[in-house]
């Protein structure tokens, strides 16, 4: 591990394969140490938390963003942690957080940050598609409304207990696009921010779930084509589009690794691939962002 000092911040820079890694470490005023940790406070990052080790700790949550995080890991013998997620639609700016900590006997401290979001740049494609993807038939009203809908509330549930285990990893070796916020022009018509990245599976290629979770969606979408949807717990999720084949069902328990799917061409795609996305607590992050996080271990 290589570590690089940031004199102008006052952080520590951690580099892992290639990555930049930020380590902050804040203090309440006894001394009681919450450490963030993320790539770049930028729309689509992702920033974990970890709440360090103090037994008169009763509880501690952190408030950001308008949502409300528990410092928790459910059940599991860890450190307890959050993960906070930028959203891709997050304007640059400042943002506060506020860092709540109960103490034994009913003590509260509390730490606060502001983070100052710095612009991203997002580049544009033009697609070729079947022109019913872009200007779907009237009778696809209700199907793509009620899809909509389901995903609002599978990606707005909050398992308590974090199911995943250490690092996530990506479903499949072949190469992975950092296309993650690109603007979308299909037939020349400008729809979707592209949420997730591409990764060039072949046809038929095993998809491997990208670390251990619940299966929440295990289905046909009208434009994510067969799917599926992994509940890792604390409002993690990841999302697996265009396959040709399902091989789990919801309600499944899966570990990192296991074949869940086999890659394919399905929904509204240009050619054979997969698209991989992440999200938490309904923030639509860069599943890169995701990988280079170091979960604390069990």
């Amino acid at each position: 591990m290589k570590k690089y000092a940031c004199l102008a911040l006052g952080l520590l820079c951690l580099h892992f394969d290639g990555f930049p890694r930020v380590r902050e470490d804040l203090r309440t005023p006894s001394g009681l140490s919450v450490v963030l940790e993320y790539r770049s406070l930028q729309p689509g990052e992702a920033v974990l938390a970890a709440l360090g080790d103090s037994p008169d700790v009763v509880r501690a949550e952190i408030r950001c963003l308008g949502r409300t995080y528990d410092l928790t890991a459910g059940e599991k013998d860890t450190e307890p942690f959050a993960l906070i997620g930028l959203d891709l639609g997050l304007q640059p700016g400042t943002y506060s957080m506020d860092i709540l900590i109960e103490k034994k006997g009913g003590r509260w401290e509390g730490i606060h940050k502001e983070l100052v979001l710095v612009p991203r740049e997002f580049p544009a494609k033009k697609l070729r598609v079947g022109q019913a993807y872009v200007t779907p038939p009237p009778e696809l009203e209700r199907r793509i409304a009620n899809e909509s809908e389901l995903l609002k509330t599978v990606f707005g549930m909050v398992t308590p207990e974090w199911l995943a285990e250490g690092e996530f990893i990506l479903p499949h070796d072949a190469q992975a696009y950092p296309n993650f916020g690109q603007r979308r022009i299909y037939n020349g018509v400008p729809r979707s921010i592209h949420s997730g990245i591409d990764i060039a599976v072949p046809w038929g290629q095993p998809v491997r779930a990208s670390n251990s979770g619940r299966i929440a969606v295990a289905g046909g979408l009208y434009f994510a084509g067969k799917s599926v949807i992994i509940d890792h717990g604390l409002g993690v999720f990841t999302f697996y589009c265009h396959l040709s084949n399902i091989l789990v069902k919801r309600g499944d328990l899966v570990r990192k690794g296991d074949v869940i799917a086999k890659s394919g061409n399905t929904g509204r795609s240009s050619g054979p691939h997969l698209h991989w996305a992440v999200k938490v607590q309904d923030s639509r992050i860069d599943p890169f962002s995701l990988l280079d996080l170091r979960f604390p271990e069990y």
